[in-house]
Formats: C-alpha cells, structure tokens, sequence
C-alpha cells in the first residue's frame, strides 16, 4: 500500500497563524467538555504539505473506551458524495460517458417511471427530482437489487425544475452508473481508481473491511431529551459499516480527506500521481445551479458536480462567512466538513462523532470555518 501523499510541515511556516488555529482548539475542548460530541479530528493543509492533523476526545465511550488518535477513522456522512464524484469525473474525462447524457442513455431500464430524460447533470447537483426515494436494505450490498430499486425511483417534482437535496438517492444512481459503465462493484472502482493511486486507500474507505473495525470512531446522537448523548445504533453497526453508502456511507480520516482537496487544489495532481486534468476540474468545480435556493438547505448552494461553491449570497452551509467566493466543499449532517480554497491553497477537514441537528450544528461550522479562513495569510 502506498504512504500517505503528504509530508508534513509546520504551520506558521507556511502562512497560517497559529492563533486562530489556536482558538480553534480550544473551541472543540470546550465542545467535548459541554458533551456535544466526544471527539473530533482536524486537518490543515497548504500546497502539498500537512501542517495539521489533531484528534481530541473519545472515538469510542461506555465500558470499552477508546481514545481518538491520528489513525481514527470517523463516519463521513455526506462528505461521502465528494469522493464518489472524483471517480465519476475520471470516468467522463476517459470518455466514458458525458454529464450531459441522460442516465438512461447508460442505464436503459432507468427510464421507468418517467425518467427518461433526467441527465446525470441533474442527478449530481440535486436536481434529479427524486429526493427522498429509498434503497432497501437488502440491496445494500446486492449489486442487482440495487440497480433494479433504483430503476424504481419515482419522482416528486419535474427534473430540473427545482434544486433540492437528495440525500441518498442520487448517489445511489450514480453508483449503478459507475458499475454500468465499469462492471466494477462502485467501492472498489473508487478504491482503485482514486484511492489507491493517491495513496489515500488506508485513510478513506468506501465499504469498510472488517480488518479496519478497530479504528471506527462509534457515532452519537443527542437524547430526545437533549441531555447527553447515546449511540447511534444504526450508524454503527456491521451492516452499515460494510455499505459503503455511496451519498454518505464512508468512513475517513481528517488527513485524508485534506490531502483529497489537495489534490483538487493541485489540479488533479497529489505526491507526483496525476488522477484527474485540471480542466475536468475546473469544469466540476464551477457553480451549475447559480444562485438557486435549495429548497432543503433554505438558501442558494451553488452546486457544482460534488462539492458545492461559497459564492457571493450572504450564507452557505459549512464554508464559513469570510470565505474566498471560489471556496467549495461538503459537509456530513450533523458533524463534519471539509473544504478546499483556490485563493489559498488550504484545505481543511473537521470531523465529529454526534450527530447534532440545525441550528447548533451549522452555527458551529460557520464558527469552526471562520477561524481556519482567519488564519490564513
């Protein structure tokens, strides 16, 4: 297995105040000791290099506790949806398909239920018009099951007319077009596509083998009565674990997902490997939605085709106020996000183990977000 990409340096050395990222620290202290989560990890780093990477807390409470450290991996939720896109993105700039196909150009019986002319564009930014449709649990790990259940999907709304968050469902489309096109089960077509040539195959996992369990940071809830906080059952079991969700299902390290922006940052290249060109990704990374209001996030997300752009509006999810306009990222519902910025050339990644509902949970990010932008010269 390839050493991870990124050697390490220290920060004031390469721009970044340490006071703000000071402040930072203290900050998730205080988080653990008021109990909203019991750990965290974060990650900073600046062209090419790592000038971060902090754990705090437990990964793991009850009678078996564990302490987080370096080598914890945390559930990403929905920072999911970035990596599977940086295999899509490879896969159109071989040619395989184009973003502007429809998905039933590649995936016939897609076209069910009056789907025929959803393109994969729409899928990717949200636009799809089947937000809310479910996968069964059974074709989680049934490569069959699952293209027949998503070829079920029905729609809510008109393709393209709206902007609306899909949680899950559109990436698990986007995960049968990947095996449509490749014969490949979805994880190990990312794991070998992008992973494993970054070096970034022991840091970020879509499927995770029993061989990694002992790493897994358990993942948290608050109670209904929102005193303390207990394990989120579901999110912790083997079954999940071993999905690999496509829309929210991985699991990773803060390191590695800032050496993943760092390879975007770059233009596709990370530790001399070259994965992507950088104009597919000034094409993914470029605002398709414009200044449309997702109608689940309540504000405009400027999507792009995986992580989604700061802008000019005056909120965002997850980047931060002071963000540079060109900033994009992706968070995990309730506990994480991860960003990268052109201007800068930093990457960031701060993960949690609660997950914590709205509003707590963005104001946080938007705290969390401003310190690190502060920091940087």
């Amino acid at each position: 297995m390839k050493p991870f990409p990124l050697p390490t340096a220290d920060l004031a050395g390469h721009g970044i105040r340490t006071e703000p990222i000071d402040r930072l620290a203290a900050l998730i202290e205080q988080h653990i000791a008021d109990g909203r989560y019991p750990g965290a990890q974060i990650a900073v780093a600046r062209h090419g290099k790592l000038l971060l990477d902090r754990s705090f807390g437990q990964a793991r409470t009850g009678d078996k506790p564990q302490a987080a450290d370096a080598d914890t991996l945390w559930l990403l939720y929905s920072n999911t949806k970035v990596v599977l896109a940086t295999a899509l993105w490879k896969l159109a700039e071989q040619g395989a398909f184009r973003f502007t196909d429809r998905l039933s150009d590649h995936v016939p019986d897609f076209a069910r239920l009056g789907k025929r002319d959803i393109t994969i564009l729409q899928v990717i930014t949200h636009q799809g018009g089947f937000p809310n449709a479910q996968i069964s649990r059974d074709a989680w790990t049934d490569r069959t099951r699952l293209k027949q259940s998503v070829c079920e999907f029905t729609l809510e709304w008109t393709p393209g007319s709206r902007v609306s968050y899909h949680p899950l469902s559109a990436h698990w489309a986007l995960a049968v077009l990947i095996e449509t096109l490749t014969g490949q089960d979805y994880r190990e077509h990312v794991r070998q596509a992008i992973l494993e040539p970054l070096g970034l195959a022991r840091d970020i996992h879509m499927g995770l083998p029993e061989s990694e369990d002992a790493r897994v940071s358990d993942m948290y809830e608050p109670n209904a009565d929102g005193r303390g906080i207990k394990p989120l059952a579901e999110n912790n079991s083997n079954t999940w674990r071993r999905a690999g969700a496509p829309g929210g299902g991985a699991y990773g390290t803060a390191r590695g997902m800032a050496a993943l922006y760092q390879m975007m940052l770059a233009g596709g290249e990370l530790g001399g490997v070259r994965v992507l060109s950088p104009r597919m990704l000034a094409y993914a990374i470029r605002n398709h939605t414009g200044d449309r209001t997702d109608d689940y996030m309540g504000m405009p997300m400027h999507r792009g085709l995986g992580p989604h752009l700061r802008g000019h509006t005056a909120t965002v999810r997850g980047l931060g106020a002071i963000a540079a306009p060109t900033a994009f990222g992706h968070g995990g519902v309730g506990t994480s996000y991860c960003w990268g910025d052109p201007e800068s050339g930093v990457s960031f990644a701060y993960i949690s183990n609660c997950r914590i509902p709205d509003p707590w949970h963005s104001e946080r990010l938007d705290v969390v977000s401003t310190l690190v932008n502060s920091a940087i010269l």
